[in-house]
């Protein structure tokens, strides 16, 4: 129950035909750890795993009972009786419907999780490259759009793997949380049970892989919710990464391309047109994840011990986020497998302002001399006041209480955009080993 079925994909994960086949593995292995307690025979249990399957009662078969009786797990489990023989008299031995459902979509969602992981090291291990590759590529940092200071190129990287590190982290007390066992009865305190109630429920959460709840009820929606919000942060995560590489690509920056195949299209009316295609799509999918975080809040407001209401909107958000979520990391994914990266436009637009992006590393030098405010004011009103067509260097030199206390080669050196980035490469070079830490961690190899 806990190997991922490799043939399950993000179109078939709640598929009606895996849901059912789900439900039908958690009653089978009831009807184990029942036997196992002498609570049911242990032919029967046997019989029943032997049944419990989705080819041996039928689809259609089911599908049909479905349509009539407007209950799935009633009709799973009459035709599963069926199935059985004699041993069906002991199918759903004290379960009731949305036991079964919550548990068998739980342990597909599991699934899912596995593969999201596994995308996401994929994700984490090309950016990681990176910013090892780029740690000292120089580049313009931007405030507000607007040039800022000089940084390198893996200094950028460097701050989506540490987000991406805080989502990973947030996914797994989702996951953590989410993982347990929804199964007490009708309302979720093992009334059928008798006195094997609570060790019915150890065992069966031991055997599928899941953590006890004190109280195995129908309403632990939160769990849900929960688990559907860590989704919707990584979508915002990964937003804000592809959002910056498409800004980056608008051909008047120019710092980053996709890299895509001989005859790719850009428009049906302008042939010069190649337009990004991979980066829309993952924006488009963020965007949708990420909206799904508010409609997940409402399924937390159960009413009581049961809720079907809000049992069903549960249903629909799952069916449409946890697929998107897997869809949308494995697109990323190959995002990042065509993105190119040009260092030398990187630098040429480092140079755009001719040298005003690095004043900040002349101000500090000034600073000692007039104090930092002082210093601050005096290169703002020079550039401030420049002659039409005078370089910065040529506007702080004419001011005489600037060259009062710096000299011209001085002045130079410090506009030089490749000399004041700062702890960029050092601070690439860690998320690089962040990175790689962080892959093997998501990929199952270690524990982070």
């Amino acid at each position: 129950m806990t190997a991922t079925d490799p043939a399950l994909t993000p179109a078939t994960l709640f598929a009606r035909e895996t849901l059912w086949q789900s439900y039908l593995d958690v009653e089978a292995t009831l009807a184990e750890v029942q036997a196992e307690l002498g609570v049911i025979p242990d032919w029967a249990a046997a019989d029943i795993r032997a049944a419990a399957s989705l080819d041996r009662i039928g689809p259609a078969a089911l599908m049909a009972d479905i349509r009539r009786t407007m209950a799935p797990i009633l009709s799973l489990t009459r035709l599963l009786a069926d199935a059985s023989g004699k041993a069906g008299a002991y199918v759903h031995w004290g379960a009731t419907t949305q036991n079964v459902m919550q548990t068998g979509r739980i342990l597909l969602i599991r699934q899912a999780d596995d593969a999201i992981r596994r995308a996401l090291s994929r994700v984490v291990r090309r950016l990681g490259g990176l910013a090892g590759t780029h740690a000292e590529t120089l580049m313009v940092g931007r405030t507000n759009r607007q040039h800022a200071l000089p940084i390198t190129f893996g200094f950028k990287v460097a701050g989506w793997i540490e987000e991406l590190d805080r989502a990973a982290d947030r996914l797994d007390g989702g996951r953590d949380r989410l993982f347990a066992l929804p199964f007490g009865g009708a309302v979720g305190a093992m009334h059928a049970f008798g006195t094997d109630g609570r060790e019915i429920n150890r065992r069966l959460a031991a055997r599928l892989g899941l953590r006890e709840l004190l109280v195995p009820g129908r309403t632990s929606n939160d769990l849900f919710a929960d688990y559907v919000v860590q989704l919707s942060l990584l979508a915002m995560t990964i937003e804000r990464i592809a959002s910056e590489l498409y800004l980056l690509m608008t051909q008047e920056i120019g710092e980053i391309a996709e890299t895509l195949d001989a005859g790719t299209v850009g428009s049906s009316t302008m042939p010069h047109k190649i337009n990004p295609k991979f980066v829309v799509k993952v924006l488009a999918e963020a965007a949708e994840l990420r909206g799904m975080a508010g409609t997940a809040l409402e399924t937390g407001r159960s009413s009581h011990e049961g809720d079907a209401a809000n049992n069903q909107l549960l249903g629909s958000v799952l069916d449409r986020a946890v697929p998107l979520a897997w869809t949308l990391v494995e697109g990323f994914d190959g995002l990042l497998a065509r993105i190119a990266v040009d260092d030398a436009r990187m630098a040429a637009n480092a140079g755009l302002t001719g040298g005003a992006i690095a004043t900040e590393r002349l101000m500090m030098q000034l600073a000692p001399m007039t104090g930092r405010a002082a210093a601050h004011d005096l290169i703002h009103h020079a550039l401030d006041h420049r002659r039409d067509g005078a370089t910065v260097a040529e506007a702080l030199l004419a001011d005489p209480r600037i060259g009062a206390h710096l000299d011209a080669d001085g002045i130079r050196d410090a506009l030089d955009p490749s000399g004041y980035c700062g702890d960029s490469a050092r601070i690439a070079r860690d998320a690089a080993a962040l990175a790689d830490r962080l892959a093997r961690s998501l990929a199952g190899d270690q524990i982070r």
